[in-house]
């Protein structure tokens, strides 16, 4: 967004709408907030689709908390749920973001990340509230793997896949109501994010509960593809400071500079479960797969004083082996179905 649109962001927020709060990101967001911070008291809204997890907020401070379950869709339940609970900001997380998925049927893609992105944008410019939307590097496509240079907040939108295209649009949904009606808005973009709590169709966590089911892990196309890699904590983190001293209008863009291949990343992973580096298979790449991408982070770096506290990737791996190999009561529900799935696509 243009630096003439922007201004500075206010203070403390008492009720925080957290859509998609029960999913990955969403839910160690609401994890880290009600951990670190005082203020503010959240509102989780989710749709508990297949990749929400109510466990994923176990533990956590319930005086704080409340759960309801809704569609981001539905006009009315969102307009009931921000006057319910005097909701002053909303941070949204709600999307289908399966690429496999997106690309079998792009419907629901549309509908939450699309309509949903406006369904929320129109309540926010109702009731004047904060808006914060949560999106993805792959809006800009990818980078060739001989190419040194990294997105930056000015780069084109260029999506490969439906998934991302929806992404992008919903972004450009949010700069138009900052333009056109002053809505207090800022967007996130992050790279690949990782960590506990993910659902076991990602890249990362299938493998690591393949291996602990005995099963040899699944490597797409060539395995050259390169991630940039992200701990969840400190996508939360930097989200945090967006939302509370970023500036209005603004995109930021958020990486912990951790490219790394995808045939890298697993022998990582199977090498730190103590399997052979080459105990794999290859399977048929997904059309239209990005190559690279990669995020230059410098802009909220420089602004707002963030870093990533997890910068070093094979640790913060190690971290997310041992959440799984500790929390299988947290996955196994939902591996046999998976697994199923991905065999049924060729994958």
């Amino acid at each position: 967004m243009p630096d003439s649109d922007v201004q500075p962001c206010q203070g403390d927020f008492a009720c925080l709408l957290v859509t998609g709060g029960a999913g990955f990101i969403g839910s160690n967001f609401v994890r880290f907030v009600l951990r670190e911070h005082r203020l503010p008291h959240i509102v989780v809204f989710d749709k508990f689709t297949y990749a929400a997890n109510l466990k994923s907020l176990s533990g956590v401070d319930l005086e704080r908390l409340d759960i309801v379950e809704g569609d981001i869709c539905d006009v009315a339940q969102v307009e009931q749920v921000i006057t319910d609970y005097g909701v002053d900001a909303i941070v949204n997380f709600a999307a289908e973001s399966h690429n496999d998925n997106a690309i079998c049927d792009p419907a629901p893609f549309i509908s939450t990340n699309v309509v949903g992105t406006y369904v929320l944008l129109e309540a926010a410019r109702r009731h004047n509230l904060r808006f914060h939307q949560v999106s993805t590097d792959e809006v800009y496509g990818d980078l060739a793997l001989d190419d040194s240079s990294r997105f930056t907040e000015r780069s084109p939108y260029r999506p490969s896949g439906p998934y991302a295209a929806s992404k992008a649009a919903a972004d450009h949904l949010v700069r138009a109501w900052h333009r056109t009606y002053g809505s207090r808005v800022t967007i996130s973009n992050s790279s690949n994010n990782y960590g506990p709590r993910q659902h076991v169709e990602k890249f990362i966590p299938r493998q690591i509960t393949n291996i602990l089911c005995g099963v040899r892990p699944k490597l797409y196309g060539d395995g050259r593809a390169v991630r940039d890699w992200i701990a969840v904590e400190d996508n939360c983190t930097a989200i945090w400071e967006v939302l509370t001293r970023g500036e209005i209008g603004r995109t930021y863009l958020i990486g912990a500079d951790g490219e790394r291949s995808n045939i890298q990343v697993l022998r990582m992973i199977l090498e730190r479960m103590g399997r052979p580096v080459d105990e794999f298979d290859w399977v048929r790449d997904r059309p239209g797969a990005d190559r690279r991408y990669a995020l230059n982070a410098s802009g909220i770096r420089d602004q707002l004083g963030w870093r990533p506290r997890c910068a070093d990737f094979a640790v913060g791996l190690d971290e997310t082996i041992a959440w799984y190999r500790d929390h299988a009561d947290w996955w196994m529900p939902s591996k046999a179905e998976t697994e199923d799935k991905y065999q049924r696509e060729g994958h």
